[in-house]
């Protein structure tokens, strides 16, 4: 199945869960009644920060917007994850692993185009976020101070903060990113 259609679906399960309109969830998230609308249709393909405010506005994990059905031992190869970009194509992250009742975190591998940055709005409250660098240099700078990451480094921060992610090198960045969830 599509991820668009995907999307429409988890959104309008969670949305009934909550006994939500259209109009109440624009308020909680930010994100208009029609473009809502739109994305509970399947006639929209929401970047990721719209994602995030619609997770955000319905209290619950990002992936659990695009989350499939998982098998017990599940192989993610290369070729599967799809490309989901930022508000340009030049960041694209791909979801191997999305958060379950009995897994309280998110795998992704992200690639960021060279002299490319990108702006992330804030995730849920509490969660954070991991990141190792596979290749290149990343400078990530947070509402809580700038940090600059080579191959092989790592972080962990509160990305309940607005962060954004820029590659200044004039190579590809990959990294990986497990945003965690604590009960």
């Amino acid at each position: 199945m599509e991820l668009g259609k995907i999307i429409a679906f988890n959104l309008r399960e969670l949305r009934n869960e909550r006994n939500l309109s259209l109009g109440q969830l624009s308020k909680e998230s930010g994100i208009s009644k029609a473009m809502l609308s739109d994305i509970e249709k399947g006639n929209s393909n929401p970047t990721i920060n719209t994602i995030w405010k619609i997770a955000n506005g319905l209290k619950v994990p990002y992936t659990r917007l695009i989350d499939g059905v998982e098998k017990e031992a599940t192989v993610v190869r290369r070729s599967e994850p799809k490309a989901q970009t930022g508000e340009t194509d030049a960041y694209r992250v791909y979801c191997y692993y999305k958060t379950t009742p009995v897994r309280n975190f998110e795998l992704f591998y992200v690639e960021l185009d060279p002299g490319a940055s990108n702006k992330s709005i804030g995730h849920s409250e509490k969660a954070q976020e991991y990141i190792y660098i596979i290749k290149g240099e990343l400078v990530l700078d947070t509402e809580n101070g700038d940090y600059t990451l080579q191959e092989g480094d790592s972080l962990v921060f509160d990305s309940s903060i607005g962060h954004t992610y820029t590659n200044r090198l004039d190579t590809l960045l990959k990294f990986m990113v497990i945003n965690y969830y604590p009960n």
